[in-house]
């Protein structure tokens, strides 16, 4: 059974914040050039290591500001209440948490997750099966990592992903084959850890 970001016992877990910076991801990772825990850059790096030949990660996000998170949850919330007239508040907000998580405890917020997909040499993307950020009604729950309704190359990428990342000690977002993050309260629980390592952080006070 999938736990949601909007579980109770998500926001359950204590954050003891160990105040890693954020830090830039070098250009190898794409032109995004996403803002991350340092842990969680040092983490990537060592993952890219478990790629075939030929086989990049390309990151399209990491820390995200409250504001941002606080609009794309406004803006999914909207398209659900569209499309379930009489929604109740506690099944819209679980719903929403399968795209986009509650800010108290959202892992981009921390800094602590990264959006990101695989590409080749030539920098062209690989077969995912969906893009990034494709929601559950627009891919047919395809966007779930362990989804059946998507092609064997998509599934072997999906793995080779998995077997990298997860070598590492990141956990992923089990909606979001893109999402993967440390130290967070979702990686904190998914990996038994007492507590996670990061809360919010805006860039304001950044390192």
């Amino acid at each position: 059974m999938i736990i949601l970001l909007s579980d109770h016992r998500v926001a359950a877990i204590p954050v003891h914040e160990n105040h890693d910076p954020l830090v830039r991801l070098d250009p190898d990772f794409g032109p995004a050039r996403a803002l991350v825990r340092r842990p969680l850059a040092d983490k990537l790096v060592e993952a890219r290591k478990d790629l075939p030949r030929g086989v990049r990660i390309r990151v399209r996000e990491g820390h995200r500001s409250p504001a941002d998170q606080l609009r794309i949850i406004d803006q999914y919330a909207r398209k659900l209440r569209a499309a379930h007239p009489g929604i109740d508040a506690d099944e819209l907000h679980r719903l929403t948490s399968r795209w986009v998580s509650p800010l108290e405890v959202a892992p981009h917020v921390a800094g602590a997750a990264v959006d990101l997909t695989l590409v080749d040499r030539h920098g062209q993307k690989l077969d995912l099966g969906t893009p990034i950020d494709a929601t559950p009604e627009e891919s047919d729950k395809a966007c779930y990592f362990a989804a059946d309704n998507i092609s064997f190359w998509a599934r072997r990428n999906r793995d080779l992903l998995a077997a990298a990342l997860g070598g590492v000690g990141l956990v992923n977002y089990p909606t979001e084959w893109w999402h993967w993050s440390y130290g967070d309260r979702y990686w904190a629980l998914m990996t038994d850890a007492p507590a996670a390592l990061y809360g919010p952080v805006d860039l304001p006070t950044a390192a």
